[in-house]
């Protein structure tokens, strides 16, 4: 079985924050969440990852998905892989693949291409390698007819060798059973006193086993975070990576200024993305929807035709014709059907909106199943919680709720029930009644001449 190790273990100093580098995020997931989809969408599914600064926190994200071993201090890569040795002794008839857990682009294609490479070659090793127009100071690949000879990092390289444009990714393909041997033999003799991967290459060349490389076509795949300047970079590599993705699909974008798109989502060819749109992980919009601007999805299934604008919506479903906004906030478990409206100013939780129901304005609809056609007027609240438990209302086909009306769950209106501007519903009304609850009205004469009488 093939297995991959992915060195998790950076602490991030320059990140300034409290916990492992591999688990800030690019567009919503860990930097660590990217290499392991790679992984496992390449084919490699036993996984361990090498943990070290806080690695609870990895432990924790993890949630025993895939193993763990800790480093407890930081002596080099080959030092970070050695920590997984009883891993990789588990099956050994393999092949391992060793990745850094802060490069977030590494890709499937690479990743299972590449494998074919070494294994067609017979390689101890083969070096995931990019070519790069500005090298700056990454490790050079020195290749030989047979394969390659090691790779020469900036500081050590001649003038002959800096015009080299293909480097070292820090990924590597190695035949398992030759990798727990070479780790055997690399050394710290060194300025740093740090085991290094990279000498596995001299070491199995100098036993006359072959080293090669593979050259991958994505040149972003060397890309990690050090800082949060490198952050903000691979964020905006992966927002753009995604943008082109959906205007290759048919997606419109009048303008990308603060619109972020996580990876997952699905969009149907003919919407459009308007500025400031936030799509996150699970969000599925159909066709020729509009969404945006300043708006804001998270696991949200949209139909066809859907107008979203400046609104949030989060774990719920919006079928096709509806038009949500502005300032509208449908949080999870709600399922908003086809022809409705909901205007500004409305929250709705946990709720079922039936077929071209109206919500006009400033309303809360909690925990509440409501028919087809109904008009709900400004100022309508359904009162679902008494401080103890939460209740549920009903509210029937073609009902017209009045303006400021209080639904006391739980309550049932019927078909087609009126409730008078004002009312407060406290028990089940049949179909096709008015509720109607006012107190009579007392006019008061001279009222505002005797309180303004002393004001100065």
């Amino acid at each position: 079985m093939n297995k991959a190790i992915i060195l998790a273990g950076g602490q991030g100093k320059r990140m300034k924050a409290d916990m492992p580098k591999p688990l800030f995020k690019v567009l919503g997931e860990p930097m660590l969440e990217w290499v392991i989809s790679a992984c496992e969408k390449g084919g490699v599914s036993d996984i361990c990852v090498v943990k070290g600064f806080m690695g609870e926190m990895i432990d924790q994200y993890l949630g025993g998905r895939c193993q763990t071993v800790l480093q407890a201090e930081r002596l080099g890569t080959g030092h970070a892989v050695m920590q997984a040795v009883p891993f990789l002794k588990e099956d050994t008839s393999g092949n391992t693949l060793v990745l850094c857990g802060d490069a977030p682009f590494i890709d499937a294609e690479t990743i299972s291409d590449a494998l074919v490479i070494h294994t067609q070659q017979g390689n101890a090793v083969t070096v995931i390698t990019a070519e790069l127009e500005d090298p700056k100071s990454y490790g050079r690949i020195i290749r030989t007819e047979s394969g390659i000879s090691g790779i020469v990092e900036k500081k050590d390289a001649s003038e002959e060798q800096l015009k080299i444009k293909e480097v070292n990714s820090g990924a590597y393909w190695f035949r398992t059973a030759d990798l727990i041997d070479l780790l055997g033999k690399i050394t710290n003799n060194n300025v740093q006193n740090e085991y290094y991967l990279t000498d596995t290459i001299s070491i199995a060349l100098s036993e006359s086993k072959k080293a090669g490389a593979y050259k991958s076509g994505n040149p972003d795949l060397i890309l990690g975070a050090n800082d949060r300047k490198d952050l903000l970079e691979l964020n905006n590599i992966a927002r753009m990576a995604v943008i082109e993705k959906h205007l290759i699909n048919g997606v419109e974008f009048v303008c990308t200024d603060g619109v972020i798109i996580e990876r997952d989502v699905e969009i149907g060819a003919g919407t459009q993305i308007q500025p400031g749109t936030i799509l996150r992980k699970g969000t599925k919009i159909g066709k020729n929807c509009i969404i945006g601007p300043n708006a804001l999805a998270e696991n949200c299934a949209f139909g066809d035709n859907v107008s979203f604008n400046a609104s949030q919506a989060y774990d719920s479903t919006i079928e096709s014709g509806v038009t949500v906004g502005p300032y509208v906030h449908i949080r999870p478990d709600s399922h908003i059907k086809s022809g409705v409206h909901i205007g500004d100013f409305v929250e709705i939780k946990n709720s079922t909106i039936g077929e071209k129901t109206a919500i006009a304005h400033l309303a809360y609809i909690g925990d509440s199943d409501i028919g087809k056609k109904v008009n709900i007027g400004c100022g309508t609240v359904t009162v679902n919680y008494d401080g103890i438990s939460k209740s549920r209302c009903i509210i029937g086909d073609n009902c017209f709720i009045g303006c400021n009306t209080n639904l006391i769950a739980p309550v049932k209106l019927g078909k087609a029930v009126y409730t008078a501007a004002g009312t407060t519903v406290t028990r089940d009304v049949p179909d096709y009644a008015l509720a109607i609850d006012r107190g009579v009205m007392k006019v008061n004469e001279g009222y505002t001449l005797r309180k303004l009488k002393n004001k100065k």
